[in-house]
């Protein structure tokens, strides 16, 4: 572990937005002038301390830097996880990936910042990290008050709930009584308060630190149900001793649009992180992938050189190469590739693409033009 100081002087809004908590958020303003030991996982070095004032200038800071700070999971497997051999793989950190080919024409060029379901705002906030991509639901509260900009949703889900087979629990009527666990810091908890509220239900909710305690605890059947996000059920169903004898539940529970967060103020690294996003999704409805890329170089089909930046310099307007939609392909893959790659049919947390399919296939997924 490498410990990096980084001073920093802003004006912090922070505002806890806990599902732990079933009161209003409370918002806190204080002036904060200090140099705080972060403790950083392996990585490439230190980051750089940088200052943001009136939003900052993150793509400069990070084009300087030559890494990307990209705070994220590291217990989560199918969107990321630290693995034995100190790599990190998965669909959000592929999106980390995705963000540093476009900004600095490496995928690997990426530092990430492991954190928990608590701590991964403030991370953000104090420009520890350069963006959040870690299965974070876009919420009002989250886009305004904590001074966050959402950028396009990467994965369409809805909380779950996962329970033993052999419980006879086929319903959230069924909880009556029961006890569920649920992580600190999500969305989980209000969102379970609020439905069992509706049905009626008087089940206990015992909450922990993160998602390792979580998945532990109700592996050792300290409660009936864990509910959080379905991907994250997938995931978590993968980490139990007996992954066969858990089922999760058909219900949904809410909304859970799951995509990366910049800060709100610098509007330009907003637009790389979008374009970049963007640029995953248009190129799998084109059939651009990593394979065929090069072929695609030569088209004479505007819409295909307008993405790629073989005509025009629309990118240069965000300060980036106009072939930056090429490197992301070429070297991290189209929406699909990345999809297939770490929730697909071949791998053990395989997850239906259902809502996160093409919108030409009956899913939500839809790039704004690239012109």
């Amino acid at each position: 572990m490498k410990k990096t100081f980084v001073l920093f002087s802003v004006l912090l809004l922070v505002a806890f937005v806990l599902a732990a908590c079933s009161s209003e958020p409370e918002t806190i303003e204080v002036e904060v002038t200090r140099i705080v030991e972060v403790p950083v996982e392996g990585g490439a070095g230190p980051a750089e301390a940088v200052t943001f004032e009136g939003g900052g200038d993150t793509l400069a800071a990070v084009q300087d830097r030559g890494i990307l700070n990209c705070a994220s999971n590291a217990a989560l497997p199918g969107f990321a996880n630290l693995e034995a051999d100190g790599s990190y793989t998965g669909f959000d950190y592929d999106f980390c990936r995705v963000v540093a080919a476009a900004v600095l024409g490496d995928s690997q060029a990426v530092e990430v910042r492991p954190t928990t379901a608590t701590e991964r705002f403030p991370v953000l906030q104090s420009g520890e990290a350069d963006v959040l991509i870690r299965n974070t639901t876009w919420t009002l509260s989250r886009d305004t008050s904590l001074g966050f900009d959402f950028q396009p949703t990467t994965f369409y889900d809805g909380q779950g709930m996962m329970v033993r087979e052999d419980s006879g629990i086929t319903t959230l009527e069924d909880f009556e009584g029961g006890s569920v666990c649920v992580q600190a810091g999500t969305t989980t908890e209000k969102n379970l308060a609020d439905v069992f509220r509706k049905l009626g239900i008087n089940a206990e909710t015992i909450v922990f630190p993160d998602n390792p305690s979580t998945t532990a605890a109700y592996d050792d059947g300290r409660c009936d149900g864990l509910t959080t996000d379905k991907s994250g059920l997938a995931a978590v169903r993968t980490q139990t001793s007996n992954p066969d004898e858990h089922v999760i539940l058909d219900v949904t529970m809410s909304k859970e649009p799951l995509g990366p967060l910049t800060r709100h103020g610098d509007n330009n690294w907003g637009d790389v992180v979008m374009w970049a996003v963007n640029c995953t999704i248009q190129a799998e409805e084109l059939g651009i992938t990593s394979e065929n890329v090069d072929e695609f170089l030569g088209s004479d089909d505007p819409v295909v050189l307008n993405l790629l930046g073989i005509e025009g310099d629309l990118a240069q307007a965000m300060g980036l190469e106009n072939d930056f939609c090429v490197e992301i392909i070429r070297q991290v893959g189209n929406y699909a590739e990345i999809y297939d790659r770490n929730l697909g049919p071949d791998t053990g947390v395989f997850i239906p693409r259902g809502l996160n399919s093409l919108y030409t296939e009956g899913g939500l997924l839809y790039s704004p033009p690239f012109r």
